[in-house]
Parts: structure tokens; sequence; C-alpha cells
């Protein structure tokens, strides 16, 4: 398996060297060059296998041999069998064909786990091996920067850094990454929003120079394939828990980086039957405005009840547009370079051929309270804001009703009490008995500017080896 660039000038990588690079040199971001097929009969012979069994058959293609099948079996176990539920994702029914899939079992509660916890197995195996130690930069709107925390903070080869913006996080998705008390753990509170964060660590990756050729950054974030490869397979777990793949599904995916969803497409083109795809986001709305006008075009970020979804630069939608452009890098490129300073759209043969897949919607912070509460009194089960927001976008776009749709549970409510309390029922949300102290415990991090250098200086300063 070879992985190419979406803007077509950078050398082509195996599974390891996409695992350790951010950005491609070419600015950027890594995808199999073909996808593997599965038949539905081979579709169909997964029934009733267990998860981490799943989703070695569903990833072992994209990994194929740079990781021996037993090695990588093993790796699966020890993060699945962490989860706590049993089926690892399990659907909750809140209508006759109305499902939501709970991601939030794994250790920090939200979907992230799934492929951070295995990411940082991967790195431990891959830098063990070539006896290497790396830099992890990431940003997070929330739930990327917990997750990356718990999944990496046992290697013995990564000094983490993650940048989440000051004061635009929950308490509890603050507190899940501030706390995790080790000389390998860095959190940075940037004076900014998401984007900017984002954008200084894709500033990192094109000029790793700060560090002085003495190691070289990892990425965390969606940009790297391992965490796109693993949550696919929750796509083809929910279809066959629900008669698939004799029946097609329906998903409404909570998403502001497109990661998630894009997960969801590739599922689709590797032959899962897949009839819809919905794009639920909230006021920070690029990619509805996208999907239901074919305009694309930055506006101003607004912090909302769903901070995970408070991006405005979807950095995985390059992936898809890849596709759309028949993998045509070059145009990849002049869009996206277009984007920076004007609204653009492609070509309405290529946008009528994503909306055959995908609709979209966009649910502002009053409506967001309003289904947390109509859920809860019809079904007694509570919504965290993002799950909620999909559950909407859900009911909004359905067209069909004897598809079953399944919207993604992409976090714990208890990640996100103020949105519960908005929401007027009276009801508070409780944390898990792992994170029962979570309020008790020390935090530890550093507030910085939103300037480039400032970053960089503390990181070149505060790796391991500096």
């Amino acid at each position: 398996m070879r992985y190419i660039s979406t803007r077509g000038d950078a050398p082509s990588l195996g599974f390891e060297d996409v695992l350790l690079t951010g950005l491609a040199t070419d600015g950027g971001l890594y995808v199999p060059e073909s996808l593997p097929k599965f038949s539905l009969e081979e579709i169909r012979s997964w029934r009733g296998l267990s998860y981490a069994e799943l989703a070695f058959k569903v990833m072992h293609p994209f990994v194929d041999d740079a990781i021996p099948a037993d090695d990588f079996r093993a790796m699966l176990d020890e993060t699945y069998n962490q989860f706590a539920h049993k089926a690892v994702a399990p659907l909750v029914q809140l209508d006759s064909n109305e499902w939501v899939m709970e991601l939030f079992r794994g250790p920090t509660l939200a979907f992230k786990d799934f492929a951070l916890q295995l990411l940082g197995r991967l790195l431990d195996y891959v830098l063990e091996k070539r006896k290497q130690h790396v830099v992890i930069m990431g940003a997070t709107s929330g739930d990327t920067g917990s997750a990356a925390i718990e999944g990496c903070r046992h290697c013995e080869h990564v000094d983490i850094f993650i940048l989440h913006p000051h004061e635009r996080v929950s308490e509890v998705q603050r507190r899940q990454m501030t706390t995790v008390i080790g000389d390998n753990v860095h959190n940075i509170a940037v004076k900014g929003n998401f984007d900017d964060c984002q954008r200084m660590v894709k500033a990192s990756f094109g000029d790793q120079s700060f560090l002085k050729g003495e190691t070289q950054l990892v990425a965390v974030n969606s940009i790297n394939w391992a965490r796109i490869m693993a949550q696919i397979v929750y796509y083809f777990q929910a279809s066959l828990a629900l008669g698939g793949p004799d029946r097609s599904m329906a998903f409404s995916v909570p998403t502001g980086n497109f990661g998630d969803i894009f997960a969801g497409y590739l599922a689709r083109e590797m032959g899962l039957p897949i009839s819809q795809l919905v794009i639920a986001t909230n006021r920070n709305d690029i990619l509805h405005r996208f999907m239901s006008g074919n305009r694309y075009e930055k506006q101003q970020l607004e912090h909302t009840l769903s901070p995970s979804m408070d991006i405005m630069v979807s950095s995985n939608f390059e992936r898809l547009l890849f596709d759309l452009h028949g993998r045509d890098g070059a145009a990849v490129r002049d869009l996206l370079e277009r984007a920076q300073t004007e609204a653009v759209s492609i070509e309405d043969y290529r946008w009528k051929s994503a909306r055959k897949l995908f609709d979209s919607d966009a649910v502002d912070d009053a409506t967001t309270c309003e289904i947390i509460r109509e859920v809860f009194d019809q079904n007694e089960y509570l919504l965290d804001p993002h799950t909620a927001i999909g559950v909407r976008a859900a009911r909004n776009c359905r067209r069909d009703d004897s598809v079953p749709m399944i919207t993604l549970g992409t976090a714990h409510p208890a990640k996100f009490p103020d949105a519960v309390k908005q929401s007027g029922m009276g009801v508070k949300p409780e944390l898990p008995h792992h994170l029962a102290d979570l309020f008790e415990r020390e935090e530890r991090y550093t507030v910085l500017d939103d300037d480039l250098k400032s970053v960089q200086d503390f990181i070149a300063s505060h790796w391991k080896s500096a």
C-alpha cells in the first residue's frame, strides 16, 4: 500500500512513513493510492466478529506488511479491550429506525479515542523499531487533545505538545488535558481560536527548522492518515449490527474538520452500502454552505455550545476535494490557495456528484438545547451538544424513512454540562467513575499569545532532548 499527496508534488510513501508524516512536503494530505474493495459476501462474513477482529479486517490492507499481522492484532486487542462497553461502539435506539452510535466509551469519553488509543501504540511500535524520538504537535478544539495525550503519554519515544484555544473549550475538556502530569506532556493555551492553533501547527510542519534538525514533528490531528483509517471501522460495525450489508444505511455525523465523515465516505468507497451521509454543523457552517450552495467561504469563527466543531478551516475536506477533482493535485492546490482570500466554488457537475451522497444542516445553540430537551423528554436519553446537532440534522435531512439513520454520538454529555444546563431539564450529567475526581486534580498548562514564534520557541526549549 502506497500513499500519495492531495497536491500531487510529494513523493509517495509507505505506511510507516505516512504515520510519522504530517503534511506532505507539498502542503497536501496523504491518501491511499488505491482503496481496498470488499464484496458484499466478504462483508457479510464479518457478522458476529468482535470489534477488534472487525478492525483488523478493515484496516489491515492499509497497514499491509509494515506491521506483522499478529503484532497488529495484538495492538487492536489492547486498544479496544480498554473501552468501557463490551460492544465498544454500542447502538442506542431513539425511534423505530433512528439510532445513536455511542462512540464515547473510551478513556476520554470522545470518538477520538478510537483512533488515538491505537495511534499511540502504532507510534510506540514504529519508533522503537527505528530507535527514534519525535515531537508530537497538535491542535485541538476540545477532544483531540485529551485523547492524544491519553493515547501517547506512555510512549517512551515521544514528547507531546497540544495547542488549545484559551478559554474556548469546556472545563471538562480542558482538565482532561491539563491534569495529565508528565515530563513529556505539554499543554499550550493559545490566546486565539482553534483555526489559529491549527494554522500554527500546519506552519510548523511546513518549516521545522526551529527544531534544528534534532527531531521531527508527528501529527495527531486528523491530517494523520492513521486517524482516518481507524474511524472507518465503526461504519462497518453499525451496518453489520442493523442488517448490513444486505440493506443500505444512512449516517449523520457531527463534524468540524471533516475527518469523521470522510471516514464514512471511504467506507462506502470500499464497498459498504451507504445511501446518505449528513454533514451536521453548528453556526460555523462553512461545510454546510458549500454542500447546500456550492460556496466555500471563510467567515468569522464563533464560539458555541458545541466547541469541538468551532472550526472554519476543515482540513480533511481537501481529501474529498481531491477525489471530486479526479485526483488532480494541481486543481486542488489552486482551489485552496484561492480559498484563502476569496469565496470559491467547484464545477457544477462535481458539486452535484457530491450531493448524490452528502446532505448538510447547520444548527444554532438554541436549537441544540431544544433537541437535547426533546430527546430526553421522549427517551430519557441525554445527548451532548454535538450529538444533538447530529440528531437534528438527521431528522431535517433524512431522505428515506425505511433506511436506518445512525447519528454518531461523538462525546459524553458530562463533557458539556453548560449545554445540558441551558437545555433547562434540571439534569446534571455525571462523569464516569474513572474521572470522578477530575475537578480535584492538579492542572498544568502554559498560556501563550497567538504568535507562531512564541509557540515554536516553547516547543524547542521543552522537548526532552532540549
